[in-house]
């Protein structure tokens, strides 16, 4: 059996423990005792993104994403799905910039199941994947796209702030969606080349929390993993280094047909892990983070110059994190009136920094959304994946708030000097159409979306 190891629990982590264990393949393993529900999660991180994408195959990873749920070896067609909500668990997968996750929760005596059919797709999904399973998920990802980015008002605005916050080239250049063209051009052996490079165990991290024998746990993982060979073939993510600011401001006007007039930015902000990145966090939590924060008071509440006003950070570990602004317009007020109010918050809370009560208040607000992240088994397994695969070390995933609590007021101060400027982001500016008129000759007893 493999050999692990058990942190001593510091104060902060209420009790939770992780061990941790390797198999001879190269999986990674951590698991997380919790009997206080008879549930159990296993989460399942593949380290790979968008961000080992190449030019010209932009998707591939969400494309694959999908395609794990086609069918593997042993289980064909949707029995992934069935085979979980029949036994009263329930599942999902999620693709970003930095990882592919997929994921159960289940029943404590139907974990044994999650972890086979997990183990099934990792060494035999190629056996599965057929030309017919690639037009089916092609056609399902194309479909996705337009339902939440082309179809749908400020849809494809992550997409355009993050093309201009990072230059053409750079791996965090496109989103995890991929283009349409890049989508119809994937081919089925460039799926299994992607499937042979990236989905081997040494390329993946398994956890399981919940109410569990660890040392039954460990004998099913390593029965039905331990078999899959590992692959040496990956490549390192290309290095996605840039300069602190950007250097200009960068701007874009859309007239599309959208409800309100609206302002989105996004700025450069300091790498996931960092104590810059937790006091950036802060920050953005103070400036725009719920109805009691600064911007929110200002613009909505005291000038009624907007009818929404939020502020958030998005955590990146291999390139520049993203401060993402979004403020949606009163009727009839200009942007230029919204961008003056900002700018005066940024200045001064460049130049005073959060005020003791927002500082408080900031720190509290990522307490509990900590807090809300361990306290279920599923929440907990993905934190201890994530620290596993983007920093080495799930154990941070316990204590991660004790670094949040650290931070002084003027760190935070002087990251929102130093990265909420003029010269440091993008902005899409959104101006309404009218819209366009109907055809007078369609068909009325045309059903939506016929």
């Amino acid at each position: 059996m493999p050999m692990g190891h058990t942190a001593t629990p510091p104060p902060a982590t209420g009790g939770l423990t992780a061990t941790e264990h390797r198999l001879a393949n190269g999986l990674r393993v951590v698991l997380s005792e919790d009997h206080l529900t008879p549930v159990a999660a296993v989460c399942l991180w593949y380290d790979v993104g968008s961000r080992h994408e190449v030019a010209g195959r932009t998707g591939l990873a969400h494309l694959f994403e999908h395609l794990m749920f086609q069918g593997s070896a042993q289980v064909q067609g949707n029995g992934h799905f069935e085979l979980i909500q029949g036994a009263g668990g329930s599942l999902n997968g999620s693709t970003s910039f930095e990882r592919t996750n997929y994921y159960e929760t289940m029943p404590a005596h139907e974990l044994e199941l999650a972890l086979w059919l997990e183990a099934d797709r990792m060494g035999s999904l190629l056996t599965a994947l057929d030309d017919e399973s690639m037009e089916n998920q092609r056609d399902v990802v194309k479909n996705e796209r337009r339902q939440r980015y082309d179809n749908v008002p400020y849809g494809t605005a992550f997409e355009k702030l993050t093309a201009m916050a990072y230059p053409e080239g750079h791996p965090y250049h496109h989103t995890p969606i991929g283009s349409m063209a890049d989508l119809d051009a994937a081919s089925l052996e460039d799926a299994r080349e992607f499937f042979r490079t990236y989905y081997a165990p040494n390329n993946a991290v398994l956890t399981v929390v919940g109410d569990i024998d660890p040392e039954q746990t460990l004998g099913w993982i390593e029965k039905y993993f331990g078999s899959v060979p590992g692959h040496e073939g990956k490549k390192p993510p290309r290095d996605g280094t840039l300069p602190e600011i950007i250097g200009d401001e960068k701007r874009e006007l859309l007239e599309e047909e959208v409800p309100s007039r609206a302002l989105m930015a996004a700025y450069r902000l300091p790498h996931d892990g960092t104590r810059e990145c937790d006091a950036a966090d802060l920050a953005l939590t103070a400036l725009g983070g719920g109805e009691s924060s600064r911007l929110n008071k200002r613009l909505v509440r005291r000038d009624r110059l907007a009818v929404g006003a939020g502020f958030g950070l998005l955590r990146l570990a291999g390139a520049p994190s993203l401060g993402w602004l979004d403020v949606k317009a009163s009727g009839g007020v200009e942007v230029s009136q919204i961008e003056e109010a900002i700018d005066d918050e940024l200045r001064r809370f460049a130049e005073e920094g959060p005020a003791p009560e927002e500082m408080e208040r900031a720190q509290a607000q990522l307490e509990r959304e900590w807090l809300d992240r361990l306290a279920t088994v599923g929440g907990r397994a993905d934190e201890l994946c994530r620290y596993a695969v983007l920093f080495g070390d799930p154990q941070l995933a316990l204590t991660a708030v004790d670094r949040v609590l650290d931070i002084t007021a003027e760190e935070v101060r002087e990251v929102a000097a130093a990265r909420l400027r003029a010269d440091n982001r993008a902005v899409l500016v959104y101006e309404p159409t009218e819209p366009a008129a109907a055809d007078d000759e369609t068909d009325e007893t045309e059903e939506p979306g016929q």
